[in-house]
């Protein structure tokens, strides 16, 4: 039978997950088998109505971690890679996750590799998941590098979950800020400006303006909404091309406050990636060439590319990297240093914690500069329209005394 089951690792992480075994007692003795302390093991109930909906059927990078945490566990424990795909291919809550990892089984026991059957999934395995498996095949050591990609995966979780839990609130407020200007402008002011008409009451510049702009959004909000949807179909468009992609970049790279968060967040995927490369055996040029594929910055995918075409015809990476302003001068001593040292990768694996810990404060930073911007931005706004709204009443209850 399925049993449901919460477990602590021996650092003390929370893991859940499904196991089949033939009783609670069985179940319990497995997972003391991967070095787990079970803290309830319960039936599993079926047929829950969410794994239906294809949303909540999607596939995540939590589940990436969950693959490959528990995969690594079961090889440490002295599983075969068969045992383990086919015990993890019963634990897959999600139908697509399920089939996939069926389908990854059935490849590797016809002969396939395990990086050649996940890297019919580039969806869900990036290139430099698979280039670290076929390392780890090549060097023997699959549980020890699964065990590090999985770590690395839930720092880059971690990292994406700081960043979105920062533009969470700006991102509400200026939706918010939106939606009560639409309302205002669509039916409230068309409401004050037929008062007025009828009060034939002389408006000042604040009032005109704001039932001009108000007049506008009546008579053109169709053709607001369809240009912007435009305006964004033309953008996506425009980055899909490479000139796009590095003008958008470019720009981003250089917006105050944001462009620093957004440099630092490459460089901390930039060396933790390529000191888990370089630690997992792989060559160093297909290395490079794989980071720049993993940074998501078109600016930095170039000026690694270039590093790596330097590195080649052998150039050391560290001088490599000092050829462009990208890199700052942290990054090309330490890197020189752990090229002296023969320690390159734990070099890098320092460099992306000292990243990380410079991205955590960075969001802090425009987190707190951000609400008083907004503060202020909603305190003007509101502070006009009051203006623009109470004067003509004013002025007419004036008239009146």
């Amino acid at each position: 039978m399925r049993l449901v089951y919460k477990a602590t690792t021996k650092e003390g992480k929370i893991l859940r997950g499904v196991v089949e075994a033939g009783s609670v007692k069985e179940a319990a003795a497995y997972l003391r088998k991967l070095q787990y302390f079970p803290i309830s093991i319960n039936k599993k109930t079926e047929g829950n109505l969410l794994s239906n909906i294809p949303f909540f059927s999607k596939s995540g990078t939590g589940d990436l971690v969950f693959f490959t945490r528990q995969l690594s566990s079961m090889l440490l424990a002295g599983l075969t890679l068969m045992q383990a795909l086919t015990i993890l291919k019963e634990q897959m809550e999600k139908p697509l996750m399920r089939e996939m990892v069926k389908t990854i089984t059935t490849d590797v026991e016809a002969g396939k590799t395990f990086s050649l059957a996940i890297e019919n999934y580039p969806e869900f395995f990036s290139p430099v998941y698979v280039s670290l498996v076929k390392a780890a095949e090549n060097t023997g050591l699959l549980d020890k590098i699964l065990l590090r990609i999985a770590d690395n995966l839930e720092k880059q979780q971690r990292l994406k979950s700081t960043i979105k839990g920062a533009l969470i609130y700006p991102v509400v407020v200026l939706i918010g800020m939106v939606v009560v200007i639409m309302v205002m402008m669509v039916v409230v002011i068309p409401q004050l400006s037929t008062l007025y008409k009828n009060l034939n009451v002389s408006l000042p510049l604040p009032t005109l303006i704001v039932l001009g702009i108000s007049q506008f959004f009546v008579f053109a909000w169709p053709i607001m909404i369809g240009l912007f949807i435009l305006s964004l179909y033309l953008l996506r468009r425009w980055r899909s091309t490479e000139a796009g992609r590095l003008f958008i970049d470019n720009f981003i790279l250089n917006i105050p406050l944001i462009g620093k968060l957004v440099k630092k967040t490459v460089l901390t995927e930039f060396t933790r990636t390529l000191g888990l490369l370089v630690g997992s055996g792989s060559l160093v040029v297909e290395s490079i060439r794989r980071t720049a594929e993993a940074t998501g910055n078109a600016l930095y995918k170039e000026a690694i590319f270039a590093v790596a075409a330097r590195v080649e015809k052998g150039i050391t990476i560290g001088d490599s990297l000092s050829y462009s302003p990208l890199f700052p001068p942290i990054v090309i001593e330490m890197v020189k240093i752990g090229e002296q040292t023969g320690k390159i990768d734990e070099s890098l694996i320092r460099l992306s914690e000292y990243y990380e810990r410079e991205v955590d404060q960075a969001v802090k930073t425009v987190t707190t500069l951000f609400e008083p911007i907004i503060i202020m931005v909603l305190g003007v706004g509101v502070a006009f329209l009051l203006i623009a709204v109470i004067t003509p009443i004013y002025s007419l209850l004036s008239s009146f005394q």
